[in-house]
């Protein structure tokens, strides 16, 4: 046994903990009024986001994505604008939303200029992943530069 096993143990049964727990942690200092203004911005444009596919208008989607855009869809990763509309455009396609999600948690730099949104991911109503989105303001407004959903612990994938 070496002598890092207890350390990564440790980590291990954190993580555990965590993932069996479903709620995540949070630092404890609160926003000024400043940022809960950003905040709030940002909960409601991952919420238009989140409308273009209820909509399902990929062109909307499209408006959201800074030029500098990476997407991970589950082992690939989409570089710009023009990976990411290949990738999800089936996901516009017909005439139900095959996912939907909801920011549950946003979190923004005293900076204002950055933040950080997460969030369930259902199907059929069933929670199957989380997301986690960073957005960036930009000179036209939010734009989402980075995008990776992770399935929830004992989501069937």
């Amino acid at each position: 046994m070496s002598a890092r096993t207890p350390a990564i143990t440790s980590i291990l049964t954190s993580l555990l903990t965590a993932c069996a727990a479903g709620a995540p942690t949070h630092g404890a200092h609160a926003p000024t009024k400043s940022q809960a203004t950003v905040h709030d911005q940002v909960v409601a444009t991952e919420r238009a986001f989140a409308q273009t596919m209820a909509d399902r208008n990929l062109k909307a989607f499209q408006g959201f994505l800074s030029s500098e855009a990476i997407f991970f869809t589950g082992s690939t990763v989409e570089h710009g604008p023009e990976q990411i509309e290949a990738v999800w455009k089936p996901y516009f396609t017909g005439p139900k939303a095959p996912f939907s999600w909801v920011p549950d948690n946003v979190q923004v730099l005293p900076s204002g200029k950055l933040a950080l949104s997460t969030g369930p991911v259902f199907v059929d109503g069933k929670q199957v992943a989380r997301f986690n989105s960073i957005w960036r303001l930009e000179s036209d407004g939010w734009r989402i530069v980075f995008d990776k959903g992770e399935a929830v612990c004992g989501a069937a994938q």
